[in-house]
């Protein structure tokens, strides 16, 4: 088993230093930690940590460690990789197989190359990990005694394939915990994605339009802050009960096909496939910003939104400009990734304290 795979081992000190930083500030997971170091609760068990690859998650893997566990990380997405904190993890002994920017390709390497450990648990961040065990590692399933799914999107993964009766180990639905969705998904995110946007941009955001397409917790948290910030909030959502609790909530609620002429901002909480398309790219104004913070950029079409464009650039870091043939730019933030922890450090540490101490 390849030990370690990592970019920039020389930024060790760097990673270590932001991980003890967030350690400081998760009272929650240093009890659980302090517990795990007299009761060893892992020995003998290998641990499969596939998440956001920063410094709150790198502690939790430590964590693991520390109850005596084996553990190989991996990365859940490409851009939220820190490769500082990557290399603070190898040096403490774990197996890391991640780099910030990698392709679909080195990706699916980087979690063959986790899961060549043979784990025992798994910690999954959108479903990869369980969706490659069920298709081409088939050979390791006798070993995994169960999964925790974190996000909204590996939720909705795990629960189609149990219904279709073909899940084989126990998933723990982590993100349905009133301790998680209460808390991550309202205030979490709700702070870190203007934080993302506002980091990225460097524009106001009060007296703006913000559309906000999907009004579950997320989506609910992040229309909050905009209000806060002093945009004016418009939602977009199939779900007749929450679309009737944000119009109760004093905000405008129309379809995206109306909502597309007049949004300055738009945002995608939803989960599901390309709720922002051709149709809506092509009524959006000159200048609009257009960003993620579902677990998959698919909620976008960016394929029609790239063959639409005659022209392509980086307008500044984590901004790509699309000409339009009439003329309009359009503006994606982080390539379409989660925008929280693309163009900024993602949740809050205390935030994410309470969420890592349901995993662990």
């Amino acid at each position: 088993m390849q030990k370690n795979i990592v970019a920039a081992p020389q930024l060790a000190e760097e990673g270590k230093q932001k991980i003890e930083w967030v350690k400081r500030n998760m009272p929650i997971l240093q009890q659980i930690e302090t517990d795990f170091l007299e009761q060893q609760y892992f020995r003998g068990l290998r641990v499969l940590v596939c998440i956001h690859l920063e410094a709150k998650t790198a502690y939790l893997a430590q964590v693991f460690a520390s109850g005596g566990a084996e553990v190989a990380v991996t990365g859940s997405n490409p851009h939220s990789t820190k490769d500082d904190v990557v290399a603070a993890l190898a040096a403490e002994g774990l197996h890391v197989y991640a780099r910030y920017g990698a392709t679909p390709e080195e990706m699916r390497q980087y979690m063959n190359l986790a899961l060549d450990l043979k784990p025992h648990i798994l910690i999954d961040d959108g479903g990869d990990i369980v969706e490659l065990l069920h298709t081409d590692r088939k050979d390791l399933l006798a070993e995994v005694l169960g999964a925790c799914e974190e996000t909204t999107t590996g939720v909705l993964r795990a629960k189609a394939r149990a219904k279709a009766g073909q899940l084989e180990f126990p998933v723990v639905l982590i993100n349905d915990a009133r301790c998680k969705y209460l808390f991550d998904n309202y205030h979490g995110t709700g702070q870190s994605v203007w934080d993302g946007v506002m980091r990225t941009t460097n524009l106001v955001i009060s007296g703006k339009t913000v559309v906000i397409i999907g009004y579950g917790w997320c989506g609910k948290g992040c229309a909050e802050r905009a209000q806060g910030l002093g945009a004016n909030v418009i939602i977009c959502e199939v779900d007749p009960v929450k679309a009737a609790d944000a119009l109760m909530h004093g905000l405008r609620v129309m379809p995206m096909s109306e909502a597309a002429q007049q949004g300055d901002i738009f945002l995608t909480v939803t989960g599901n496939k390309h709720v922002i398309r051709k149709e809506h790219f092509s009524q959006m104004k000159n200048g609009a910003i257009i960003c993620n913070a579902g677990h998959f950029k698919i909620e976008l079409d960016l394929e029609a939104l790239r063959s639409m464009a005659v022209e392509q650039k980086e307008m500044r870091h984590n901004i790509s400009g699309f000409l339009m043939t009439d003329g309009r730019w359009l503006n994606l933030l982080g390539d379409g990734d989660l925008v929280n922890i693309t163009c900024a450090d993602g949740h809050p540490a205390e935030i994410m304290d309470t969420s890592f101490a349901l995993q662990a």
